[in-house]
């Protein structure tokens, strides 16, 4: 009997939003020797289609889970050196082009947060629904992990980290539970912290919004990699990257990620120009043209084909002017 490990990644992953990244990103790769990338490759689903709908384009694709770039690369064997891939962290975007010898590009795609690799597989400690080491490190090279957080920094940082990443109502109290619990054995294992959290929670609490450690989980996660601080340099670095006439579609899980995003893309669709000036020079004009109104949320059919794709957000923009000099 196969494991999930044994899978092919085609039967692992579906791509969200996969139609309209697409139909967004398109119009932008239609020329021969268009370089898109994908920032975050994951199971290479996007990546796939794309190579598929656009015969003449290149893609980097970038992921800091080894396994990840493992089950991608054999899954983007059949297009050969079309497709390149890279293990760095997005925000590493800027140096990897720059290794490449490749100049602007035409697209560029983030599908942020977790991927159905690593939540698939129990050992990655993800899932707070499976038992499993607390580990969450998307490159499990490198780094703290989940428990090692837990288990040695000082409860005020605990206590940020759980109600800025998780916007947790009750991290004081899910930080004295843990601090006593580490006082005795450090903790170790996803299913200790669930009941840990449900035990230290007010009943009241456990009624509403799904499984009560759903916001500790997201705000490990997002604390043992960096999530919000690679993806606060990651943004304006492709927009940066982005050729005129260029595409970026960026789909995100959770409000802080979206957040992030719409302040970038906003403030380079907005005018640069000191107020009052009766006519905007050209250099004090936006540098991106916002392709979507808000964030485009899915449809039923979509969360109803793929249900990972319930809280997905997406934003894209076009790169319309040079960078003023």
């Amino acid at each position: 009997m196969s494991t999930t490990n044994d899978r092919p990644a085609a039967d692992r992953h579906r791509p969200v939003f996969l139609r309209r990244c697409l139909e967004l990103l398109g119009p932008a790769l239609e020329e021969p020797g268009a370089t898109v990338v994908d920032c975050t490759l994951g199971l290479g689903g996007h990546s796939e289609a794309l190579l598929e709908a656009h015969p003449g384009a290149r893609l980097i694709g970038l992921d800091r889970d080894p396994s990840a770039l493992r089950l991608a690369g054999e899954r983007l064997a059949r297009f050969g050196d079309r497709a390149t891939l890279v293990h760095a962290v997005y925000d590493e975007l800027p140096d990897v082009l720059a290794r490449l010898g490749v100049g602007p590009v035409r697209g560029v795609l983030f599908d942020l947060g977790v991927s159905s690799m690593q939540l698939d597989e129990a050992e990655r400690g993800f899932a707070y629904a499976q038992d499993a080491p607390l580990d969450m490190r998307m490159d499990q090279t490198t780094g703290l992990s989940a428990a090692e957080v837990l288990n040695t920094y000082p409860p005020g940082d605990l206590v940020r980290i759980l109600r800025a990443y998780g916007e947790e109502k009750f991290a004081r109290k899910i930080v004295e539970a843990v601090v006593r619990r580490r006082e005795t054995a450090p903790l170790t294992g996803s299913a200790e912290l669930v009941a840990l959290i449900r035990e230290a929670l007010p009943q009241a609490a456990m009624r509403t919004g799904g499984n009560p450690a759903k916001r500790t989980f997201q705000a490990l996660r997002i604390e043992v990699n960096g999530e919000l601080s690679v993806l606060e340099r990651a943004v304006p670095a492709a927009v940066g990257a982005l050729a005129v006439g260029g595409r970026m579609v960026v789909l995100s899980y959770q409000s802080l990620e979206d957040r992030l995003v719409k302040k970038v893309l906003a403030a380079g669709a907005a005018s640069t120009a000191p107020p009052g000036l009766p006519v905007v020079p050209e250099e004090y004009q936006p540098r991106l043209r916002l392709l979507t109104r808000g964030a485009e949320l899915p449809g039923e059919a979509e969360i109803a084909e793929n249900r990972r794709a319930a809280p997905a957000r997406l934003r894209a923009v076009e790169r319309v002017r040079e960078a003023r000099a």
